[in-house]
């Protein structure tokens, strides 16, 4: 039985490094670029966008199209970014164990 209730306490330990790891990643942002930093996305932990900056040389309507495809580009480097700093925050909170398949953070 000391084996059960060190694991138990060993789960809580994860369970309250998973809630502030949360809390953190809720609180940071991630900027993603595209076009040589001319386009760029700020998203939220959770993935929402903040944010959007553009180049004052990409504003003529015949570079419309570009442009649309560059913030598309800086929203999914962005999205990467925030992906593998959640990745590397749930393996700090962890421990480096490998949680079940399916088993995902709430956001």
């Amino acid at each position: 039985m000391k084996n059960l209730g060190k694991m138990m306490q060993q789960v809580q330990q994860m369970q309250e490094r998973m809630q502030l790891m949360q809390e953190e990643l809720a609180q940071t942002n991630v900027m993603g670029t595209a076009g040589g930093g001319m386009v760029s996305v700020t998203l939220s932990g959770k993935g929402e966008m903040k944010g959007v900056e553009i180049d004052d040389s990409l504003l003529k309507p015949e570079e419309k199209e570009i442009l649309e495809d560059l913030i598309i580009a800086a929203h999914n480097d962005a999205k990467a970014r925030m992906e593998d700093l959640v990745a590397q925050k749930m393996k700090e909170a962890t421990g480096g164990m490998e949680l079940p398949p399916g088993m995902n953070l709430p956001f």
